[in-house]
């Protein structure tokens, strides 16, 4: 098991390292998604992806390459980078294992008071931002678009990543979204370079 998470952190440590490398040489590229548009419903409907991933991703990483925009049009490159591969097909409960429950047990008692610490922080955001669990397990906000290299778990609080199929329940979107994470993505973003 250690072996197997090692190995996966190296994979995700080298695809940090090469957004970060992107970012110094000002070519930014987006990421394949590893599912199909249609297998995150009914968390997350094509139409969301086409204009999520398909758009608006696209025109920040088409105005990072350009220089148009700054850091913000870098960062939004950066943090849906990270966002879209996090994600896989809805199946079963989809509850955490390994090590990111450890952490959230040792850190919050148990995932259900974690889940609701984590509410609790996104719907006290005014507007639009991003909620994310670092790799020592706080939760944080990011406001606008920021780089941040500790991201672990990342949800997007802007309205266009939830208002097609939610509309105004924002309460919802953050409930289900628990269903397609890909906990073993974010196992592997816990382990940590020495």
């Amino acid at each position: 098991m250690q072996i197997l998470i090692h190995m996966s952190t190296i994979a995700l440590k080298t695809f940090v390292r090469s957004i970060l490398q992107e970012q110094a040489k000002k070519e930014y590229t987006r990421v394949s998604l590893p599912f199909k548009k249609d297998e995150l419903e009914p968390v997350k409907s094509a139409e969301t992806l086409d204009y999520h991933y398909g758009t608006l991703y696209k025109a920040y990483v088409e105005k990072a390459n350009a220089g148009e925009g700054g850091q913000f049009q870098v960062a939004g490159a950066f943090l849906h980078s990270i966002y879209f591969t996090q994600f896989k097909p809805p199946a079963g409960a989809n509850k955490p294992s390994g090590p990111f429950l450890e952490l959230v047990e040792k850190k919050y008692g148990d995932y259900d008071k974690f889940r609701d610490k984590v509410k609790e922080v996104a719907m006290a955001i005014q507007g639009s931002g991003w909620v994310y669990v670092d790799t020592k397990g706080a939760i944080k906000t990011i406001v606008n678009h920021e780089v941040k290299p500790d991201i672990c778990l990342l949800i997007d609080w802007w309205e266009h990543a939830w208002a097609l199929d939610y509309q105004a329940d924002k309460e919802s979107y953050l409930n289900n979204i628990y269903k397609i994470i890909d906990w073993e993505k974010i196992n592997a973003r816990l382990v940590t370079e020495e």
